[in-house]
């Protein structure tokens, strides 16, 4: 079977009271109202019927929960949208093997609750989160006690950038153009995010801890240079803080915690990357995904074309099986 780890889509009730909430929202809300399949059951399905024995691990699409507002809105919001995960889960077993939750990030105690609430009583397979909570790093004190929840449960969580047209190219503008903010920035974002998890030691402190990176690790891959000699100089740049001792406190090289994420396959068809991502994590710690349905197709090339290339890669049967779904399964205690 093709386990498709990172899908989006919105239950019905949940898109609707979201529609309330932001009726005209902008950039990636705008982007995620105009793909029917999102919401549209009988248009996936017809989708997901091109690839045979397939099936696909859910969960919601941009934007973050939190922009919508404070809690209880937020804690609201994510509740709808487990309980509606969890139905279509139960509904279309087949189709949906497994669901990942979605949390009030701007809610500490709340999304604490919530964590625990779909995973032991929804069954849930792990969490989403996002690279930023409304402008703050995940590693700040209001969220950080996620990090330790999860390598408790021993259930991964998915990282997924987020970053609007309102974070600029430059000081002295006041937007992104052209679209910058997501081409280049949300790659930047994923490997920001995990450079915070890395620094802040939490490998360390959380040995059981799982995080699977959207897009193959963002840049981390190709910057392989930079994150292994170059962070060996952490400190070597900087005058206002000793990053030497922060270096001499980690239990191992930096580079050596960036092997340590996860990352799946949703690089939009792209080959070299995918073969630069599958070198840096080993074939043990990808995973198949596709980022259904955010392609030209609305659903379908994105899915095809990562099949197209896992099935090219240079890998052994055990080794393609595992990136199917084999990974997925013993991270996720999927049978």
């Amino acid at each position: 079977m093709k386990l498709d780890i990172f899908n989006h889509i919105f239950p019905a009730r949940f898109y609707d009271r979201m529609l309330e909430v932001a009726p005209n929202g902008r950039d990636m809300h705008k982007r995620v109202r105009a793909i029917p399949s999102i919401v549209d059951l009988d248009a996936r399905f017809r989708i997901m019927d091109l690839f045979g024995d397939y099936a696909q691990v859910i969960c919601l699409g941009s934007p973050p929960i939190e922009v919508f507002g404070p809690p209880p809105l937020s804690t609201e919001l994510a509740r709808l949208a487990n309980d509606g995960m969890a139905e279509l889960v139960a509904k279309h077993p087949d189709r949906f093997p497994a669901f990942i939750a979605s949390l009030p990030m701007n809610d500490p105690q709340g999304l604490l609750d919530e964590a625990e609430r779909a995973v032991g009583k929804l069954g849930a397979v792990g969490v989403q989160v996002f690279t930023n909570v409304l402008g703050a790093p995940l590693t700040a004190p209001n969220t950080l006690p996620l990090f330790a929840l999860m390598a408790e449960l021993d259930l991964p969580i998915w990282m997924h950038p987020a970053r609007g047209a309102d974070f600029p190219d430059y000081q002295k503008e006041k937007k992104s153009h052209y679209e910058i903010w997501w081409t280049f920035g949300w790659p930047y974002e994923t490997s920001a995010a995990m450079a915070h998890i890395v620094f802040e030691g939490l490998f360390d402190r959380f040995p059981a801890l799982k995080v699977i990176t959207h897009h193959m690790g963002g840049m981390i891959p190709y910057f392989e240079g930079r994150v292994g000699p170059g962070w060996d100089q952490l400190g070597a740049r900087t005058s206002d803080v000793d990053y030497t001792k922060l270096l001499r406190q980690l239990k191992r090289r930096p580079v050596d915690y960036f092997h340590m994420f996860y990352a799946d396959t949703a690089l939009f068809g792209a080959w070299e990357a995918t073969k630069c991502g599958l070198k840096f994590f080993g074939p043990e710690r990808v995973l198949f995904a596709s980022d259904s349905p955010f392609d030209p197709e609305k659903g379908s090339m994105y899915t095809r074309t990562t099949i197209e290339i896992v099935d090219r890669l240079d890998l052994s049967p055990e080794e393609r099986h595992a990136i199917y779904e084999g990974n997925a399964r013993r991270l996720l205690k999927l049978h």
